[in-house]
């Protein structure tokens, strides 16, 4: 070390960084996450266009229908303006595995959903959006103080896109059950009887 230094390593000069000395090293912040609740007016005023991906399991209304929870719904929202009101067209993709009522297993159901609609806030307003988009066919969506849960909005389409009642496609192999036809047993073996049949050899031979 020269005499007088504050260096080693022959006196090659300290390397400093960007830190400008003590205060804290400056980063660029990250981009917040993603809100669920929009604005409605801005929303349509700029027509944006909104891609999301929701967890079924994260959809209330969803989970008593659903075999299980696995699985996500894809929603698209294009915002748009309908006769000077915020409108939108929602679709929905997902495949949830829904419980059959007939025979209570799960099923896996393809689903798909589109709706127009056309956003209002309180029951006035509602009754003049109702007028004013007649011809256009647009369900009515109800906001909260001019924002929406675009989580919410998805999940009420998926859920008019659902069948009433849920049951599985072919009838005959509902849960794998067994289906007789009138009159027909099955025996601990497994094969088909018919318990009449004795009856009518008897009355065949009187």
């Amino acid at each position: 070390m020269s005499s007088g230094g504050d260096c080693k390593n022959k006196d090659l000069h300290r390397i400093r960084f960007d830190r400008g000395g003590n205060r804290p090293y400056y980063t660029r912040p990250m981009a917040p996450g993603l809100p669920d609740r929009v604005d409605c007016a801005r929303m349509a005023e700029e027509a944006v266009y909104l891609e999301r991906s929701y967890a079924l399991g994260e959809m209330p209304r969803l989970k008593d229908l659903l075999a299980d929870e696995l699985g996500s719904v894809r929603a698209s929202f294009a915002f748009t303006k309908v006769a000077g009101r915020p409108g939108a067209t929602v679709a929905v993709q997902a495949t949830p595995q829904l419980v059959c009522q007939r025979c209570l297993q799960g099923f896996t159901y393809p689903v798909a959903g589109t709706s127009d609609i056309v956003f209002a806030s309180g029951p006035g307003l509602a009754g003049n959006a109702q007028r004013e988009t007649t011809d256009s066919q647009r369900e009515i969506y109800a906001m909260d103080e001019g924002l929406v849960s675009l989580r919410e909005l998805a999940e009420e389409e998926l859920l008019l896109a659902l069948p009433i009642v849920a049951a599985c496609s072919t009838p005959r192999t509902c849960g794998r059950a067994p289906i007789y036809e009138a009159g027909e047993t099955q025996g601990i073996s497994g094969d088909r009887t018919r318990p009449f049949a004795v009856l009518q050899d008897l009355l065949k031979k009187t």
